[in-house]
């Protein structure tokens, strides 16, 4: 028989780790000790520890405005798709400091630990999600830190720290939403450009993000329930008075109901989108 797994003590102060972690791989590979850690029941108790308002980040990659960072476009060679998993690699790194935070930030509310599983799990895929587009950023000759990035993901998570269900609202249920809409867009044009590894990477990330948007769904259908209101008015009422960037469409409608997502929720936002623009 083999020895016992050492205790770790606090889940929450081992996020509160992973997110004072400068280094991005660094970062990511931490990530994953804690996920295989909660697996393996290595922790006393999920416990509470205070989150840092921001997460530690490297030197680079300079952070700049949305607006200031440069478009991609895949049919520029392999800088183009370079660009393109350099800005994937950058909301995976936000997705990984995102998981974490959730984890440290509410764990002293009373929550089922299904949520901390969840939520590890979700953290673990993100680790992983950054690991491999920063493989195959190496292969194609670039590495993450060689082109700017916008900080708007982790404002979201700035304005939504005071609420659980205004984190759930926007993270998953707006800002990752948002990645199954356009990413088989990206799909399509990377191998349109014969680029079916990165294409690849690109499809598990997405099947990966439905489970997700399915997780960030659920609790906050838990959450509505708890509060005894109607999940639709309160997603509605949040997502108005804390995301600044409007529901666009299209939206994938198909991939939002595999993660229980339906269109009653954001079907009217995106029409008021759409009218304010004609």
């Amino acid at each position: 028989m083999g020895l016992p797994e050492p205790s770790l003590g606090s889940l929450a102060t081992a996020a509160v780790a992973v997110l004072e972690t400068s280094d991005p791989e660094a970062k990511a590979r931490s990530g994953i000790e804690v996920r295989r850690a909660w697996i393996a029941g290595q922790f006393d108790e999920i416990g509470k520890a205070l989150p840092p308002d921001r997460p530690a980040r490297p030197e680079l990659p300079p952070l700049r405005p949305p607006r200031d960072v440069p478009k991609r476009k895949i049919n520029r060679g392999t800088a183009g798709r370079i660009a393109l998993l350099h800005a994937i690699a950058h909301i995976e790194l936000n997705a990984i400091d995102l998981a974490f935070d959730i984890v440290a930030r509410f764990s002293g509310e009373s929550l089922p630990k299904a949520f901390i599983d969840d939520w590890i799990s979700v953290a673990g895929d993100e680790c992983r999600h950054f690991l491999m587009l920063s493989e195959r950023l190496t292969s194609l000759g670039g590495a993450y830190g060689d082109l700017p990035a916008h900080d708007g993901l982790w404002q979201a998570a700035m304005e939504t720290a005071h609420d659980l269900a205004a984190r759930l609202a926007v993270v998953p249920l707006v800002l990752e939403a948002r990645g199954l809409d356009v990413t088989p867009g990206m799909i399509a044009r990377l191998r349109a450009v014969e680029d079916d590894d990165s294409a690849d990477m690109l499809q598990i990330i997405f099947e990966e993000e439905i489970t997700h948007v399915a997780a960030g769904k659920r609790w906050f259908d838990h959450v509505a329930g708890e509060r005894d209101v109607d999940p639709v008015a309160l997603w509605q009422d949040l997502v108005r008075r804390y995301f600044r960037g409007g529901i666009k469409p299209p939206f994938n409608v198909e991939a939002r109901a595999a993660a229980g997502f339906p269109a009653a929720f954001y079907g009217s936002l995106g029409q008021n989108h759409a009218d304010n623009q004609n």
